[in-house]
């Protein structure tokens, strides 16, 4: 028996060890060797310098203004997809005329190449764009959507429209996982809808519901690629985020800064990821 299942634990190895290696090579390694740079005054044979750019790193006011930038958007704007997520797996769950045509279009966001998504974003929010010819049709000034403080409600938009689909549909299956009895029994000692939504529904949600905004989280530090293509190197004050930052200090060959911003973002990253892990995992005791 043990013999067999050492064999299984070695094929299983071989199986696994091209995506480990690969893990290793391109994700493991260069973190680490992005952490000890980050302690140098520069990459190779460079010495050694502490905390120091990590000093130099907190008082940049463009890496400030990015990182308040960054955890900016997500506080705001992780709960509020939340919400719409939740709403509308809500509403799809519901026996809707145009629910499939509904779930489709929610869904179609994450097929769509990010090429051609920019592209529709520029067409909407240019300056000769759809939605100032509108503004115009109605007798309304024209909006430099990208070079204002408009730029953040618009990345707010491009990042909600890009990822709802993801997690409605992780929302409606949580619900469709629910037993029908546990609201039938609701029913019949009188509950009524808002009751069995918050005391049956979200409460079976909840595991759901941390996964959900666990990938909300990560995703928004993933809006960079959008707002990259949309607005370049150096976009509206509002919308320069951390990426940003780090993209134009590899720009300019200043791997000691990039590397510390790195592993700050990194670093801020795991804080998120640990406290929700420890209240789901604090949630699931108590449900037990």
């Amino acid at each position: 028996m043990n013999k067999l299942l050492r064999n299984e634990m070695t094929v299983a190895s071989l199986f696994l060890s091209p995506s480990l290696i690969g893990l290793a090579i391109f994700y493991i390694i260069p973190f680490i060797m992005g952490v000890l740079y980050s302690f140098h005054d520069s990459p190779g044979n460079g010495s050694f310098v502490g905390l120091h750019n990590y000093e130099s790193l907190l008082e940049s006011a463009s890496f400030r203004k990015a990182a308040a930038n960054t955890f900016l958007f997500t506080g705001v704007c992780v709960p509020l997809i939340v919400s719409l997520s939740l709403l509308f797996a809500h509403l799809l769950n519901q026996r809707l005329f145009i629910r499939n045509w509904l779930q489709t279009a929610f869904v179609m966001p994450l097929v769509v190449p990010v090429a051609s998504i920019v592209m529709i974003w520029h067409i909407v929010f240019d300056w000769n764009g759809t939605l100032n010819e509108w503004l115009q049709s109605l007798h309304w000034e024209r909006v430099d959507w990208m070079k204002s403080d408009w730029a953040i409600v618009v990345l707010a938009v491009v990042y909600v429209w890009k990822n709802i689909g993801y997690n409605i549909i992780l929302f409606l299956a949580g619900m469709r996982n629910i037993p029908k009895e546990y609201y039938e029994t609701a029913e019949i000692e009188g509950a009524g809808k808002f009751h069995q939504w918050t005391h049956i529904t979200l409460v079976y949600l909840t595991p759901t519901m941390f996964f959900v905004v666990l990938m909300s989280i990560i995703n928004s530090f993933k809006v960079f690629r959008e707002t990259y293509l949309i607005a370049g190197d150096y976009p509206h004050d509002q919308i320069y985020m951390l990426q940003h930052y780090m993209n134009n200090m590899f720009l300019s060959l200043d791997i000691h800064k990039l590397t510390a911003a790195a592993v700050v973002m990194v670093g801020g990253i795991l804080i998120f990821v640990s406290s929700m892990l420890a209240i789901e995992r604090r949630f699931r005791n108590f449900m037990e």
